[in-house]
């Protein structure tokens, strides 16, 4: 989905989880016509789990925080519940952290569809995406409203009252600055809550909404919904078509020419395995055709990148990767020493090993003085579904043991 964009939910119990790098907040607030809450009671988050026709489920910190609507149970008069998120950590802003709501059927867990806001900078919270009533039909809408001042701005705005802060001792001049707002009932550093009755959100002034900044070029996520999909640097497609996985077994091609006509160049492929902790699982490459029981496999190395087609190919079972293997970043380096800028037309592009189709292609337009770059990464998210990155991003490097390390950092 893209910001604004809605679809009709064919569920009438619906998940929706956010999910990003770090650990979230998530929350549900149910609205009248008027946009607001009715009593702190429509207000559902961690210290008050649920709410007539909504729930919040928490992910424990190993699967993401989220909020369950039964349609079917939301009480008259409510016309919309909005989800919003944000960072656990106190202070932490969206700045480089990409969240992404996926909006499931509770019942069997199917996707009915995604949504990663675009680009965010300052923001500390932010309304992802709204269920909604519409001529008698509940829809799913995407938001990606972002606030600067948390969730309690977001409380606020929504006519959830908010603890005010103690009276301060008054200054003889200028008085001095409001203290920042408190944290929630619970603790950001881990501590139990205390006993509280009411919500209990931190105060903080009414403020308008943070607008979102535009987006980057080339950031945001898409699906495969209309076929081919031809990426930009940075940009991310989620491996599904339709709400559902289209792959069990994918083939990365990568391919090069010499820049220069009649100079052979030898770049070798590679792909990293990586464990949930960015730990290092094994990698494959030309000295080592075979990792994780067979689940991934190289072609074998090509000397010279001559010739059509792709150079080197690196088949991936995604249905046979243990659980252990949360992510994989495609690598090619110059063994030979060579720079990235005597070569011409690198790509790297993944296919449906089943058919030979071509789902997704990247084409590296630019080059750097360096013998080492990482093409691309794959991504498996809670629920499953795998979602693949263009990086393009160079290192200084000709074999794939000193990608390692940079590859790492960059999941």
């Amino acid at each position: 989905m893209t910001p604004g964009s809605n679809i009709p939910l064919s569920a009438a119990r619906v998940t929706v989880d956010v999910a990003a790098p770090v650990r979230l907040d998530v929350s549900g607030l149910l609205l009248t016509a008027d946009g607001k809450v009715r009593s702190d009671d429509d207000f559902i988050f961690y210290n008050q789990p649920t709410g007539p026709g909504v729930t919040y489920r928490s992910g424990g910190g190993t699967a993401p925080d989220a909020i369950v609507v039964d349609t079917a149970a939301v009480p008259p008069g409510i016309e919309k519940i909005v989800v919003t998120a944000s960072p656990d950590a106190a202070g932490q802003t969206f700045q480089g952290i990409e969240p992404t709501a996926t909006i499931r059927n509770a019942d069997d867990n199917s996707v009915l569809a995604t949504f990663t806001p675009p680009q965010l900078g300052s923001e500390t919270a932010l309304v992802i995406v709204e269920v909604y009533l519409r001529n008698g039909a509940w829809k799913a809408r995407a938001v990606g409203q972002g606030y600067a001042n948390g969730l309690a701005g977001i409380a606020t705005d929504f006519g959830v009252s908010v603890e005010e802060p103690a009276p301060q001792p008054a200054a003889p001049a200028q008085p001095a600055a409001p203290a920042p707002p408190a944290p929630p009932a619970r603790s950001f550093a881990g501590s139990p809550p205390p006993p509280a009755a009411a919500p209990s959100m931190p105060a903080a002034p009414p403020a308008a909404p943070a607008a979102p900044p535009a987006p980057a070029p080339g950031t945001g996520k898409i699906n495969l919904d209309k076929g081919r999909v031809s990426l930009q640097k940075n940009q991310t497609v989620s491996l599904v078509k339709g709400g559902r996985p289209v792959l069990s077994q994918v083939k990365m091609g990568l391919g090069w020419e010499p820049a220069y006509r009649g100079k052979d160049i030898d770049l070798d492929a590679s792909v990293i395995a990586y464990g949930p902790q960015r730990n290092h699982i094994d990698s494959c490459y030309f000295g080592k055709l075979s990792i994780v029981g067979g689940a991934i496999k190289h072609s074998g190395d090509n000397l010279t990148g001559e010739g059509g087609g792709d150079d080197e190919v690196i088949t991936v079972d995604l249905g046979r990767l243990p659980q252990e293997v949360s992510g994989l970043v495609f690598t090619v380096n110059s063994f030979s020493g060579q720079k990235f800028t005597e070569v011409a037309k690198a790509y790297c592009r993944l296919l449906d090993a089943a058919t030979g189709e071509e789902l997704v292609r990247f084409d590296l337009t630019s080059a750097e003085p360096q013998t080492g770059v990482m093409m691309a990464k794959l991504i498996r998210q809670y629920s499953g579904e795998w979602e693949m990155t263009a990086m393009g991003d160079f290192v200084k490097s000709r074999t794939v043991r000193g990608m390692v390390k940079p590859a790492g950092q960059a999941l």
